[in-house]
């Protein structure tokens, strides 16, 4: 067991397989659609900063990252965070980071993600 968790990352945001997710990791993401879909230094831009609002609020801390042990409990306290939002009409922190990729992916922003624009 010792070994698999030593081996396999949490997440992919565990990028060096250390068993802690860091935003330095996660914020790779972003710049990883400019190769795969050449997002533009806006889309990225716009991107990091919807990963590092919904990562804080999903518990990475900005300096200590998330241990692997804490990463279940995350998710449910996440969840629960995310129906209190939804209750007082606030903002979705899901949606928030969905809309962002999804204008990465919509190519001319017609408001659709069709076929071609998914084979770039």
């Amino acid at each position: 067991k010792q070994w698999y968790q030593r081996r396999v990352p949490i997440t992919a945001g565990d990028l060096d397989c250390d068993g802690k997710m860091e935003l330095d990791e996660i914020l790779y993401w972003p710049d990883r659609m400019r190769q795969l879909v050449n997002a533009t230094d806006e889309q990225v831009e716009q991107m990091r900063a919807a990963c590092h609002k919904f990562f804080v609020n999903k518990g990475v801390h900005p300096e200590n990252g998330l241990l692997r042990e804490n990463w279940v409990e995350s998710n449910r306290v996440f969840a629960e965070a995310e129906r209190e939002r939804e209750r007082r009409g606030e903002d979705s922190m899901i949606a928030l980071l969905s809309n962002a990729y999804y204008d990465v992916l919509d190519d001319d922003g017609d408001g659709t993600v069709d076929v071609d624009e998914l084979k770039t």
